[in-house]
């Protein structure tokens, strides 16, 4: 049976040329931010289509900013995100990594060995490098874990603005910490702020937020008291349908007004009878009722935004309620402390809570520059969290990914058939790491990745990768070049899913879509 009446309106590629053409935008997107990894990476300029520029070496934002078609090229971008999210780091030798795996894997096709298996002989590396990454892994201590999070920051910014962002880092990490090292990275805010430098940035216990109380005569600072969250106001609501009011005197209308006062006033009652110390609602608060709550000691803060609200909620232990109306006691939070301060002649309200909060004030020259500390601040945030939850870490400079390569050659000889060539071609692609690095560094790639190899295999140690700076085989561990393990393992899981998905691909079907014409004005109108 012809398949040409299903098929009509759309394109298709199968077998070997789709798989090419898959590999080839795989490969082009790979490219695109090759020249961004690692310290002496170059940075992006990106432009968008109001003109506005940014300039950025990460990865994930490169490619998350371009505007990309190919499906497969998608389907890169995607791992590179996923990798963002989990690891906060690592996003660049994600695409990499997949990027070189399709490279070898074409050049196996071309050999006459079937994608299939190719595919299981990169499922059997993967499961094999996982099982014995852990021979390769460091336990770390506070000094070796300022220096991975400083490790993360290599390429962006100078030495003392990486050093300044680690340690605050760590610090804000430390600060909403569990008993059982678990954390939640929501916790911690970052405000940024243009004026300064980035070692003027700091870090504070609690929660703080741009705002101020709505009455210089209420209390600057409540300690141990009870906090309500209200997702609306304390104010007259309008009437929502048409109403006419027909006005038969002249204290109709100020009955009215004196009706809609009380009723703010019953619910200020309701607050006091809680045994309410601060209130916060993300609409706005009357007037008429503000001395009210500065005669009942009620510490008051208006239009503070549904994520700042959020956070209130998880550092005090309160829910966020719709009305002060529809609220429970149950509904309160406990703080501890809940103060107004200043800092370079803006206020803030500063909330420390029981169930633990950090903000840092991030600091810029220009807002260029504020929104690459930001991203800076977005990575080092992900790697504290890691190096406090799971304190293991392996050594940089393409160490880590030369001595699992190493491991899967000797494992190779083990496997009969041809599924033995792609995990070869499986080591081989890993040690990518090293080449770019060195081809960004402006050092001979083949050269150094050989000299790394012989170096590790003859000392029999997992430590040596490149020096950057001599471009020669050095110890990472004493030159201080760290990184988590858990950014090496998420890199090596989301390449290693991208380059099977796109390998088991043989046949692509492009929808054609007809042009179509506007539809024409009425004539009538």
């Amino acid at each position: 049976m012809s398949e040409a009446p299903i098929l009509k309106d759309t394109a298709r590629s199968s077998g070997r040329e789709a798989l090419q053409k898959n590999i080839q935008a795989a490969m082009a997107l790979s490219e695109a931010i090759r020249s961004t990894l690692g310290p002496k990476g170059l940075d992006k300029l990106l432009i968008d289509d109001e003109g506005r520029t940014l300039v950025t070496n990460d990865g994930v934002t490169v490619l998350e900013t371009a505007k990309v078609e190919h499906p497969v090229a998608k389907m890169m971008i995607n791992a590179s995100s996923t990798q963002d999210r989990i690891a906060k780091d690592g996003t660049t030798s994600t695409v990499i990594l997949a990027g070189e795996m399709l490279q070898n894997a074409w050049q196996l096709v071309l050999q006459g060995i079937h994608p299939s298996t190719i595919a299981r002989g990169y499922r059997n590396a993967e499961q094999y490098i996982l099982n014995c990454i852990d021979e390769i892994k460091l336990d770390s201590d506070e000094e070796m874990r300022k220096t991975v999070v400083k490790t993360s920051l290599a390429g962006k910014g100078h030495a003392s603005m990486q050093q300044k962002i680690a340690d605050l880092s760590l610090d804000a990490v430390k600060m909403v910490a569990d008993e059982d090292n678990s954390v939640d990275i929501s916790k911690i805010k970052l405000i940024s702020q243009t004026g300064g430098t980035v070692e003027d940035s700091k870090v504070f216990q609690g929660l703080m937020l741009p705002k101020k109380r709505i009455s210089s005569d209420m209390a600057k600072e409540v300690s141990n008291g009870k906090i309500i969250l209200i997702d609306g106001g304390l104010e007259k609501k309008n009437v929502s349908t048409d109403l006419k009011l027909n006005v038969t005197s002249i204290g109709v209308l100020e009955s009215f007004r004196q009706e809609e006062r009380h009723m703010l006033m019953v619910q200020v009652d309701r607050l006091v009878e809680y045994g309410v110390n601060v209130l916060a609602c993300r609409e706005s608060i009357d007037d008429d009722v503000k001395n009210y709550l500065v005669k009942h000691g009620i510490q008051a803060f208006r239009r503070v935004s549904r994520n700042d609200l959020n956070m209130l909620a998880k550092s005090c232990g309160a829910r966020l309620v719709n009305s002060i109306t529809a609220s429970t006691p149950s509904d309160l939070g406990d703080f501890i402390s809940s103060n107004n301060i200043a800092i370079d002649a803006k206020d803030f309200w500063v909330v420390e809570g029981e169930g633990k909060a950090a903000t840092i004030i991030a600091k810029g020259s220009t807002v260029d520059i504020v929104g690459e500390v930001e991203r800076c601040f977005d990575d080092s945030l992900g790697v504290s969290v890691q190096l406090i939850e799971d304190g293991a870490v392996v050594c940089g400079g393409g160490a880590s990914y030369v001595a699992l390569a190493r491991r899967l050659r000797r494992f190779a000889e083990t496997i009969p058939g041809r599924e033995q060539l792609a995990v070869e071609a499986y080591a081989d692609a890993i040690e990518v790491i090293v080449r770019v690095l060195a081809e960004n560094a402006g050092i001979d790639p083949i050269t150094t990745l050989l000299d790394v190899v012989a170096k590790q295999t003859n000392t029999d140690s997992d430590r040596f990768g490149v020096d950057l700076a001599t471009g020669k085989p050095e110890d990472m561990f004493d030159t201080g070049v760290l990184e988590p393990l858990g950014i090496v393992k998420q890199a090596l899981i989301g390449a290693t899913e991208v380059a099977i998905a796109i390998l088991r691909i043989d046949d692509v079907l492009w929808a054609k879509q007809d042009m179509e014409m506007p539809e024409l004005p009425n004539d009538d109108m």
